[in-house]
């Protein structure tokens, strides 16, 4: 029998694994590019994602392609003048805008952002990798803190964990304990099991609930991506999972802002964090209040220039 693999579990109650070591990283706030305890950095200099034309291609929906690109349907639609519910046409014309910013930190690691729905994965200084990722449903929240890669697995096999199979019986589906490799494994071909007991990254056998709040707790990628990043980390890479909603950037002396709904109840207060923000970074003067406030309000997760002036 292989190992037990917990997709989407919660970590007590199942195996653990070993005790998670001190992890020798800093990774900044990402809101004020500022690490625990160390001097102060500058603000994330760092985009990925860019606007670009999007040819619809056959299977396509405004909620695959969003889980693809890293933007939410609903946003789509809108930036595209259509209904949530729409349609789309094979060749149709769609605006894409899936711009994220790309937080600081102090050396090598993978960062994930659980409101911002994106994994980083930066080496010797530069960022390698960076995609959207499916994370845990509000009512089993993936859980935040520092970790390491403890396991690498192809083609793994799923035990399903009691509280899944308690699930399954509440809604009246077939109870799985165990499913094999295949293409009905929701862990895909690839799993990096993480020293967060029961948690891992993983691939899926439903790419369109990539970009959404849907797991039991772990982090769901692409079978493309998790099989390029599952080639390029070994067991003792580091990693941390943070929530942070709200981001500020200066790429190219332009100043962008980056807000995210509150998934998990954790951070209600952002437009007080922002004003905060303002008057500790200086910045005040040098953007569009306007602007600002929409995204606030919006809250729709795209990074967007609020700048009137350049930062020297």
């Amino acid at each position: 029998m292989k190992p037990n693999h917990f997709v989407d579990a919660k970590a007590h109650g199942y195996r653990t694994f070993a005790r998670c070591l001190p992890v020798l990283i800093l990774f900044s706030l990402l809101w004020t590019g500022r690490a625990t305890g160390e001097a102060e950095l500058p603000l994330p200099e760092q985009m990925v994602g860019r606007e670009f034309s999007y040819t619809v291609q056959r299977g396509d929906s405004l909620i695959s392609i969003g889980a693809r690109f890293g933007v939410g349907a609903g946003l789509l639609a809108a930036n595209n003048k259509l209904l949530p519910s729409a349609f789309l046409k094979l060749g149709q014309q769609l605006r894409i805008d899936n711009r994220h910013i790309v937080p600081n930190i102090s050396t090598d690691g993978i960062v994930i952002n659980i409101p911002q729905r994106m994994l980083f994965y930066f080496k010797e200084g530069r960022l390698l990798r960076s995609f959207p990722v499916g994370l845990g449903r509000p009512d089993w929240p993936t859980p935040t803190g520092p970790f390491k890669i403890v396991a690498k697995e192809e083609n793994p096999t799923w035990d399903v964990p009691k509280s899944i199979q308690e699930e399954m019986r509440r809604e009246g589906k077939v109870v799985r304990t165990c499913v094999p490799p295949g293409p009905d494994n929701p862990l895909g071909k690839h799993w990096l099991g993480l020293s967060i007991g029961g948690y891992g990254i993983h691939g899926t056998n439903i790419p369109a609930s990539i970009y959404q709040f849907q797991t039991h707790g772990c982090i769901r990628a692409h079978p493309d991506d998790i099989a390029a990043l599952f080639n390029e980390v070994s067991p003792g890479t580091a990693g941390l999972l943070v929530y942070r909603r709200l981001m500020i950037a200066n790429v190219d002396g332009k100043i962008y802002l980056e807000i995210h709904r509150d998934i998990y109840k954790k951070q209600p207060d952002v437009a007080v964090v922002f004003e905060d923000l303002l008057k500790e970074l200086n910045l005040d003067s040098l953007i569009d209040r306007k602007l600002a406030q929409d995204i606030i309000g919006s809250q729709d997760g795209i990074a967007h220039e609020i700048g009137v002036k350049k930062i020297k």
